[in-house]
Order: structure tokens, then C-alpha cells, then sequence
């Protein structure tokens, strides 16, 4: 009997499933899809080159657009160089020497006083003679304006002073600055002194208290 009907050892399960057929299926529908869309993107491709043609020409014409004022830039400042060389010409022409300028004349009257001679020693200008006597530079100019140069020994200046004081006894120095009203070292400037001290029957020359 144990012969006639042996029993079945340990049989492998048959097992039935879909998923095979589920893959498959999921796979093809992937390809077609992507078939799809790679057909979309070269259809679209004609239409982003006209695109990026277009915006490479927009760009160009920005550039040259951009580089006009460029171009103008050089010329204004041609134009604006234009007065400023003028300017030193002029200023040149200004420029004078102020011992050849024209002197107005002034007459002596309208200055008051008395009336001196000086005659002009080596090294003087005009200025340091109406120093010495207590004149603007363009008052004594004026008292001499027919005299434009100055020649050492030769040329004689008018020189207008407030008095011409005759040294009597006891006159010194600070009474007769207080006599006229200026001061001691006025008087010994314009008289050419160094020292304070005065001879009776000197002439002093008395300059204005303020310059004339």
C-alpha cells in the first residue's frame, strides 16, 4: 500500500500575481509621455530663437543709445575751455606798471599848507618820499604828475607839509610836535634827523598829523 501511493514531499507554492503586467504597463505610458513632451520642445524651439534674435537686437540698439551722450561730453568741454583761455589775455592786458599809469593832477590848494622842494636822492621812489612826509603815494604822483620818472640828483619833487617852523629858544623837538600836533618822531622823519636835537634858526618841517 505504501508503494502503491507514495506521499508528496514538500511542493513549491504556485503563486499568481499582476504586478509584472502593472510595471510593464506603468513603463509605457513613461515613454510615452516623454516622447511627448520632447516633441513639444522641438516644435517651441523656432519660436524662443525668434524670441532671443529679438532681444539681441533690443540690446544693441540700447548700447548705442547709451553711447550718444558719450560723444557729447568732449565738446562741452571744448566749448567751456573756450572763455577760460580768454581770461588770462585779459587779465595780461589789466596789467600795467604803476609807474607808467596815468596820474590825475592834484593841485596844491586843495591840499593846504606850505609848499616844499624836495630833491630826490639815489634809492628813493615815490612811495618812500610820501612816507617821509606823511603823503599817500597817489598824492604826491598827483602834486607831480608831469614828472613821471625820478632821476637821483636831478629831479625836484613839490611836497606839500602843514607848516615850516623856525627853531627859536627852547623850542626842542617834543614842544614843537605838540605845538602842531603830531608827534616828536614824525617831525624827525621828514626833517631827515637821527637824533632829537635842534639849532635855534633851524626850519623844521612840520608834516600833517594824517596822511594827505
Amino acid at each position: 500500500m505504501e508503494d502503491e501511493f507514495p506521499k508528496k514531499r514538500n511542493i513549491r507554492p504556485v503563486e499568481k500575481s499582476n504586478l509584472p503586467v502593472i510595471t510593464l504597463f506603468v513603463l509605457v505610458l513613461l515613454v510615452l509621455a516623454m516622447l511627448y513632451v520632447g516633441y513639444e520642445y522641438i516644435s517651441d524651439s523656432p519660436s524662443n530663437a525668434n524670441e532671443l534674435a529679438t532681444i539681441v537686437v533690443d540690446t544693441s540698439a540700447e548700447q548705442t543709445n547709451t553711447a550718444e551722450p558719450i560723444t557729447d561730453e568732449p565738446v562741452s568741454e571744448s566749448e567751456e575751455s573756450k572763455p577760460e583761455k580768454s581770461k588770462p589775455e585779459t587779465d595780461e592786458e589789466k596789467k600795467l606798471d604803476p609807474e607808467k599809469e596815468t596820474v590825475r593832477a592834484i593841485s596844491a590848494s586843495s591840499i593846504g599848507g606850505k609848499e616844499i622842494t624836495h630833491l630826490v636822492k639815489s634809492g628813493e621812489s615815490f612811495s618812500a618820499i610820501a612816507s617821509r612826509y606823511n603823503l599817500k603815494t597817489e598824492t604826491l604822483k598827483g602834486l607831480n604828475s608831469s614828472t613821471p620818472d625820478l632821476k637821483s640828483g636831478v629831479t625836484k619833487l613839490k611836497i606839500q607839509v602843514k607848516a615850516i617852523h623856525t627853531v627859536g629858544p627852547g623850542d626842542v623837538l617834543r614842544v614843537v610836535a605838540s605845538k602842531y600836533g603830531v608827534t616828536k618822531e614824525a617831525i624827525m622823519k621828514a626833517n631827515g634827523k637821527s637824533k632829537d636835537f635842534t639849532e635855534r634858526g633851524e626850519k623844521l618841517v612840520i608834516p600833517f598829523p594824517s596822511r594827505k
